[in-house]
């Protein structure tokens, strides 16, 4: 079974005002919650959560990325730091039992449902001949 990865950008912040001195930013305190919640949820060996500096999507609000080996890439944007977390431990619930890691927007969380911005199909993976 391969690892489910959880990539979210700890940099990001929503709106356009600076922060202020000292305050950490939407994203590290998204990536907080996070990980408070997917320790209690998961096993390290299921679920990996790899903090980033920038995922390129700074006007999109906090941004997570799911990905799995041989399962679509989901982007998330415009997430809130308050309101997402336990939304994406859903979503990686589903996810994580999903053979192909196909989830029927029905079946979204409907925080996401808003917030879904792509569906990245999984590189196909070829075996060489000898």
């Amino acid at each position: 079974m391969s690892k489910h990865v959880l990539f979210v950008c700890k940099s990001c912040h929503r709106g356009s005002e600076e922060l202020p001195e000292g305050q950490p930013a939407d994203g590290t305190i998204l990536l907080d919650k996070i990980n408070n919640l997917c320790h209690k949820e998961f096993s390290s060996d299921e679920v990996e959560i790899q903090p980033v500096g920038c995922l390129w999507a700074c006007s999109q609000g906090c941004v997570v990325s799911v990905s799995s080996q041989d399962k679509p890439t989901y982007l998330f944007v415009n997430l809130s730091p308050e309101e997402s977390a336990a939304a994406l431990i859903e979503f990686m619930q589903l996810y994580i039992k999903s053979r192909k890691g196909n989830i029927a927007w029905e079946k979204f969380p409907e925080i996401l449902r808003s917030a879904i911005f792509a569906q990245i199909p999984p590189v196909a993976t070829t075996k060489k001949s000898a």
